[in-house]
């Protein structure tokens, strides 16, 4: 067979593919690597801080902070560079700037104080500076030839950074590099290079060419001051009235907060307020079955009233929860609400939207439960729906609809139980427009889930603290919390009770350690809450022998609490309360610091807040039962405290003073008494007529 000769044999790639004869074979088609897009840009930018998984999730931070942001960058050889930090807030369309200092190391670092709440973004920016590396190699050089010749060289560099000046600082440029060029004596050319004058203008127009920019911009989430520190309220509305039997309403709640603001809180949490089911409706003591007064839970929502835009009538109407969250405002309280995203059978979503939630085989809408655990009277809803993006928007409806009511704070229950995607996207959405509201997600989950859920957005994490006990147990839990890699995106919430959680401690424990627990939550953390007034009333009856529900719960029964006992715990709460106003070290977790004490039973520790100087030291009897006593050695250089002289110990529970002396000093604690000593360290100072006084 004759060969076609019109049509020459095509071309082959490196592995086989035909190539047209018209095109050149690419690099990596000849099997070779491919020149990179920036080739001359030789500055290596790593290990930024703050980073989530490397700018995947946003690190968080509290409006008026002055965050350290901090990158590796450094290039080969011996180049001088500049690195800067790249800044803008979401709302904002221009870059700010700000230059970094070299800490050493190649370490890089500059502080940017964020002012507003809000998401940002930031970049790391870097270079060779030809100017600065120039005018390091010539400070350096000593044979006077190769000086007046680098001179040349410095000189048209600067006339460079001239071109790019403007005003004065144009004129001072040309002025050195005349000069340069003019000047023949090697001293004269040093004295000229050598001051930081020059640096300072010339590094105000830096030649910026070839820069490596870092590959992602890392976001960072402002918010305000309450999710960094809060003390949390919890109480049924249903239970405030003052009168017996009586169902309790929002006004009963207003005339509660006197109290609630009197112990020191600064948020009122209350559990869902919206209709509840009747259909399946659990009875006292989580019955199956309810009698025609059991009021049922309050998780169970929504029935023929409405769903979770409307308030349960027994409570009241909109102007009542108006009144409430100005009431609330006058006391110096926040109103949070419970955000359940689950209905009761009757809710008008499970007839509207029947799609939105499984079936079982006999056609029955799958009720909620966790075996051997069921909750007959709670609807899951079905996120695998093929109609999700109606329900999505629906529930974030649900959040835009309260925060247009005035509520700043959700608790979010079971946000485990959600998908990831659905939180990620309905924070987001309700954050860009109202950057001022918090979410708290109430996830007692395994760790990498309640992570990954502060990590999405939600400001603040409840914590496994309910179960931590011993020493050990709270050294470990604490220290990761303060120190770990969570840090930058997790603030823990600690509460020593909930209504779903009475934990074993407090069952038998008694008066002290309800006390102790209340001490560590509110000076371990700087979020913390009790579930009351179940906790300052020292309510310890279990349901049944190795259970943490309450028995008699007010889940499902209307309560009537005596808040004028003589046992409660209420002027211990105040205290409590007072020490964390009026001490800035307890604002914050990242200055917890484990103190060593030489007894097993004695857990101590400080928080120091560098800005002002205070010094707190906890001290708490983990022993319910017997006095306890032992030594405790403190780091007192790094308290900021001299060793040499002189401190006093005020303890803000009982408002003793201990003159203390040294690193090693005695304590002791009778539980029958108060359990804990929350003491401010206050050390000496000389005056200039040499005597001495507290700070």
């Amino acid at each position: 067979m004759p060969m076609n000769v019109d049509k020459p044999p095509m071309r082959q790639g490196a592995r086989g593919a035909p190539l047209p004869e018209h095109r050149a074979p690419s690099e990596r088609e000849r099997g070779r690597e491919p020149y990179p897009a920036h080739g001359r840009a030789r500055v290596v930018i790593e290990s930024v801080t703050p980073s989530v998984d490397n700018g995947r999730f946003a690190a968080k931070r509290i409006v008026g902070d002055a965050v350290a942001i901090e990158a590796d960058c450094f290039a080969d050889g011996h180049a001088t560079l500049m690195c800067l930090v790249r800044w803008r807030h979401e709302d904002v369309a221009d870059w700010h700037e700000i230059p970094m200092t070299a800490l050493g190391n190649d370490r890089w670092r500059a502080s940017v104080v964020v002012d507003a709440p809000g998401r940002y973004t930031f970049a790391i920016v870097a270079w060779i500076d030809a100017f600065l590396s120039w005018r390091h190699d010539f400070l350096r050089r000593i044979d006077t030839g190769d000086v007046l010749l680098a001179a040349h060289t410095g000189a048209e560099l600067i006339a460079a950074a001239a071109a790019r000046a403007d005003g004065v600082d144009r004129q001072a440029l040309h002025r050195v590099s005349e000069a340069m060029l003019e000047t023949g004596d090697i001293d004269d050319l040093r004295a000229l290079v050598e001051g930081d004058a020059l640096v300072e203008v010339a590094n105000r127009y830096p030649d910026r060419n070839l820069p490596t920019t870092s590959t992602v911009e890392y976001p960072l989430v402002v918010d305000r001051a309450r999710a960094r520190y809060s003390a949390w309220y919890e109480l049924f509305p249903r239970s405030a009235s003052a009168v017996p039997g009586q169902h309790g309403t929002l006004r009963d709640c207003i005339a509660r907060l006197p109290y609630v603001a009197r112990m020191g809180f600064d948020v009122l949490y209350l559990p869902p307020i919206h209709p509840i089911g009747r259909d399946r409706r659990k009875g006292r003591n989580n019955a199956p079955h309810a009698a025609t007064d059991d009021v049922g839970s309050p998780w169970a929502i929504g029935s023929r009233e409405g769903g979770h835009k409307a308030l349960l009538g027994a409570l009241g109407s909109f102007d009542d929860f108006h009144a409430l969250v100005a009431a609330c405002d006058a006391h110096g309280l926040e109103l949070a609400l419970d955000i359940a995203f689950q209905c009761a059978p009757d809710h008008p979503y499970v007839n509207g939207h029947p799609s939105w939630f499984r079936h079982r085989a006999d056609g029955s809408v799958q009720y909620a439960e966790n075996p051997p655990k069921k909750y007959q009277d709670i609807y899951p809803f079905d996120f695998d729906s093929p109609d999700w993006q109606a329900l999505w928007s629906e529930l974030e409806s649900v959040l835009e609809f309260w925060t247009g009511h005035g509520v700043k704070i959700f608790r979010v229950d079971n946000p485990h139980t959600k998908p990831f995607a659905f939180w990620e996207w309905a924070i987001a959405r309700v954050k860009h427009e109202h950057p001022d509201v918090l979410f708290l997600a109430e996830a007692f989950t395994r760790p990498k889930v309640m992570h990954r859920l502060a990590k999405l957005g939600f400001s603040q994490s409840y914590t496994y603290f309910t179960w931590r006990n011993t020493k050990r147990e709270l050294i470990e839990y604490f220290t990761e919390l303060s120190a770990g890699p969570g840090r930058d995106y997790f603030r823990p919430n600690c509460w020593p009770n909930t209504p779903d959680i009475l934990p074993e401690p407090l069952q038998s424990g008694g008066r002290p350690t309800f006390a102790a627990r209340l001490v560590l939550a509110a000076t371990l953390s700087s979020n913390y809450g009790i579930y009351g007034p179940a906790f300052e009333l020292l309510q310890h009856a279990a349901h049944d022998s190795g259970s943490e529900e309450y028995l008699d719960s007010e889940k499902y029964q209307l309560r009537q609490w005596d808040l004028e006992r003589a046992d409660s715990l209420a002027p211990l709460v105040e205290r409590v309360n007072a020490a964390r106003r009026d001490n800035p070290a307890l604002h914050a977790n990242d200055s917890l610091k484990f103190v060593d004490v030489d007894n097993d039973e004695l857990i101590a520790y400080t928080k120091v807040d560098e800005g002002s100087g205070n010094v707190v030291l906890v001290v708490v009897n983990l022993d319910p039962h017997n006095v306890q006593s032992g030594w405790i050695h403190l780091d007192l250089a790094a308290m900021g405290i001299d060793a040499d002289r002189g401190f006093q110990a005020h303890d803000l529970l009982s408002d003793a003073r201990y003159a203390w002396s040294g690193s090693t000093n005695f304590v002791m604690l009778d539980p029958a008494r108060v359990p804990a000593h929350v003491f401010r360290l206050r050390y000496r100072a000389r005056t200039e007529y040499d005597f001495d006084y507290f700070l």
